[in-house]
């Protein structure tokens, strides 16, 4: 929509531009004049709006901004080719002005978003209790999670106060809602005895799998953070990225509920990490591509206000994450220690079995280790062999106790257990 007075300046601005227009008079008697219409290619939109605010198209102006499905013109793909040939990065990037909307059209409104977080962390619950793969990825899908994360990224980039403030609001609700959810429903399976009365938790593969988070969470979360971001810009649909979002987010927080609901303090830590240490990864990786990929806000003097906003929240991520990742660390390096740890243990037993009585074999090795700070100390070992009728076994727990700890270099307990094997 033209205002009175700035035709002239729009029409001369559009031609300098070399973009094809209409412009048709505007008589509901309102402060406009004229209403312009002129197709656009997506790389285009931002610097052209900013042409026109030079002419004096300001904030206050009616603009709408929809897609074209297809223009037929020369002149277009000429314009298009200008566009692209100057800003390779930003060929498929939409403006700021459509990168807020999509982002405010993502965080849904609250009763709606408390309800979808709920009902997918109830089935993420579920999924985790029965071992389903299946049931935990279909949580996922319906997660409403991206939109906050995107919001408080956008909001920063564009100096946008209020949408960064609601979408770090919504983040936090969302989480709190999603392990409030899980807990009551976890709770309420164990005490109508919906689960098996002597149902271990840690027993399942699928909760299991977020009880030792290693740093490669990082990876996961970095990713979705990216790729949430980058489906925005480009104006793909986001709806498979608000599920690698959901990945990261609403399984590790229906564990912290099933822990909760268990008592299991340790599975409460884990997986309380790896929500936490998600949450951040997937606001700083959004905060610094949208920064790399140049938006910023409207009023060039504001930037340097959006910049130091930027600086300090990022330099807040970095730090939060930087203290988890001490415990990703400490994990990561426990694993590795008792997997290789267990590697020679077996190595060993295997070799001292064929050194007693060739027919021995291993069958089940079981290495305990306790300790409060990674690397965990190996505790105790049970080794299960199987021997043929009659094979003679005394003495065979002091030699593989002797050949364990020399492997170990620490003093450990040593059980074995010997099963008669017979074959026919």
């Amino acid at each position: 929509m033209i205002p009175a007075g700035k035709r002239a300046a729009v029409v001369r601005a559009l031609d300098e531009e070399g973009v094809d227009y209409v412009v048709t008079d505007e008589t509901s008697g309102r402060e406009y004049t004229a209403v312009a219409t002129f197709p656009l290619p997506t790389a285009a939109v931002e610097p052209v709006l900013e042409r026109l605010r030079e002419a004096g198209i300001d904030d206050r102006t009616y603009t709408v901004i929809v897609d074209a499905e297809t223009v037929i013109s020369r002149r277009f793909e000429a314009l298009e080719a200008e566009y692209a040939a100057e800003s390779e990065r930003a060929e498929d990037r939409i403006s700021r002005e459509e990168l807020q909307a999509k982002a405010a059209d993502l965080a849904s409104g609250m009763r709606t978003y408390v309800l979808m977080t709920v009902i997918s962390a109830v089935i993420a619950t579920a999924g985790l209790l029965l071992n389903s793969p299946a049931t935990v990825v279909g949580s996922m899908v319906i997660a409403p999670l991206i939109g906050p994360a995107m919001s408080a990224a956008i909001g920063t980039v564009v100096d946008d106060e209020s949408m960064f403030r609601r979408g770090v609001r919504m983040q936090v609700i969302g989480v709190a809602v999603a392990v409030i959810a899980a807990t009551a429903f976890a709770a309420a399976l164990r005490s109508l005895a919906l689960v098996p009365p002597g149902l271990d938790p840690l027993e399942l593969a699928e909760v299991a799998e977020r009880l030792a988070p290693n740093v490669l969470v990082l990876a996961v979360a970095i990713g979705a953070g990216v790729a949430g971001i980058v489906s925005l810009m480009t104006g793909v649909s986001a709806t498979l990225v608000g599920v690698m979002i959901a990945v990261a987010l609403i399984p590790p927080a229906a564990a912290v509920g099933i822990g909760i609901a268990f008592g299991i303090p340790r599975l409460v830590i884990g997986a309380g990490v790896i929500v936490a240490v998600n949450v951040l990864s997937i606001n700083l990786s959004a905060l610094v591509v949208l920064w790399y990929n140049g938006y910023r806000p409207q009023q060039w003097f504001r930037e340097d206000e959006a910049r130091a906003a930027l600086i300090k929240r990022v330099t807040v991520l970095v730090v939060a994450i930087g203290i988890l990742s001490v415990f990703l660390g400490g994990v990561t390096y426990d694993t590795y220690i008792a997997s290789t740890a267990e590697a020679e243990i077996r190595d060993a037993v295997d070799d001292e079995l064929a050194a007693i009585d060739d027919e021995l074999e291993l069958l089940d090795l079981d290495v305990q280790r306790t300790g409060t700070v990674p690397p965990l100390s190996t505790d105790r070992v049970v080794v299960t062999v199987g021997a043929p009728p009659g094979t003679a076994v005394e003495g065979i727990a002091g030699r593989l106790d002797t050949r364990i700890e020399a492997v170990t270099g620490e003093r450990v307990d040593v059980e074995v257990r010997v099963m008669t094997v017979d074959r026919a």
